[in-house]
C-alpha cells in the first residue's frame, strides 16, 4: 500500500502524461490551479484530504468535450488508475463521484451525490473558470472550436438542457451570461464565495470595456 505522499504524487505524473497534448483550458497547468484552490480551500474545511487532491487532479482526465461528449471515460479512467495504485475502495468511488458530479452541466440540473470534498473541488475548478484565467479559458477555448468572438444578433439562452450546453456552438461572450457569470452564486464554501465575488467583479469590468470597444465609444 502506497502512502498518500506516494499516491499523490504518482497521480500528478500520470495526470502530466495524459494531458500532455489537451487544449489550453485543459491541460496540466488547469488541473494545477484547480488542485491548488483544493488545498486553499480546504484550509477552511474539515474534509478528506486524499479524496479532495486525487479529486482535484483527476477531475478533468478525460473531460467528455474531447471524448464526443461520453461522460463514463474519465470516470473510468480514474477507476482504473487508482485501483492499479491499490488505493482505498472507498476513496475510490468517492473521487469517481466527484468527477460524474463536478461539471457545470448547463446549471439546470439537480446534483444526487453531496460531500464536502465535492463541494470543496467543485469550487476549486469553478474558480478557475471566473476571473482573469476564466475570461483567458473562455476565449481559448472559443477558438479551439472556431467561434465567433460576438455576435449581438444571437443572444444567450439562460435556459439550456444538458444537451443544448454540450452542444452549443454559440459566440465566446454568450457563455459569460450562459455561465461564467453564473457560477458567484452556485459555490459551496465561505473560501470559495470570498474568491469568487472578486473574480466576477473582473468580469463585469472586462464586459463593459468589451461592448466600449464593440461600439468604438472612447
Amino acid at each position: 500500500m502506497y502512502t498518500s505522499v506516494v499516491i499523490i504524487s504518482k497521480t500528478i505524473a500520470f495526470v502530466k502524461t495524459t494531458l500532455a497534448d489537451a487544449e489550453g483550458g485543459h491541460d496540466w497547468f488547469h488541473i494545477e490551479r484547480v488542485y491548488n484552490n483544493a488545498l486553499l480551500i480546504s484550509k477552511t474545511e474539515s474534509a478528506d484530504a486524499l479524496v479532495v487532491a486525487l479529486g482535484a487532479l483527476l477531475h478533468d482526465i478525460a473531460d467528455s468535450k474531447f471524448h464526443d461528449g461520453d461522460e463514463t471515460v474519465g470516470p473510468k479512467m480514474a477507476s482504473r488508475f487508482l485501483t492499479e495504485l491499490h488505493v482505498d475502495t472507498a476513496v475510490i468511488n468517492h473521487v469517481v463521484n466527484i468527477i460524474k458530479h463536478i461539471s457545470f452541466k448547463g446549471g439546470n440540473e439537480t446534483q444526487n451525490f453531496k460531500s464536502v470534498e465535492l463541494d470543496i473541488v467543485q469550487d476549486a475548478d469553478r474558480l478557475d473558470a471566473i476571473g482573469a484565467i476564466g475570461i483567458a479559458r473562455c476565449f481559448n477555448y472559443g477558438g479551439f472550436k472556431n467561434r465567433a468572438l460576438y455576435n449581438p444578433d444571437i443572444a444567450p439562452n439562460l435556459n439550456m438542457t444538458k444537451a443544448e450546453y454540450k452542444n452549443s456552438t454559440a459566440p465566446s461572450i454568450n457563455h459569460f451570461y450562459e455561465k461564467l457569470l453564473l457560477l458567484k452564486d452556485r459555490m459551496n464554501t465561505e473560501t470559495g464565495k470570498k474568491i469568487a465575488l472578486e473574480r466576477h467583479n473582473y468580469m463585469l469590468e472586462f464586459l463593459d470595456q468589451f461592448y466600449k470597444e464593440w461600439e468604438g465609444q472612447n
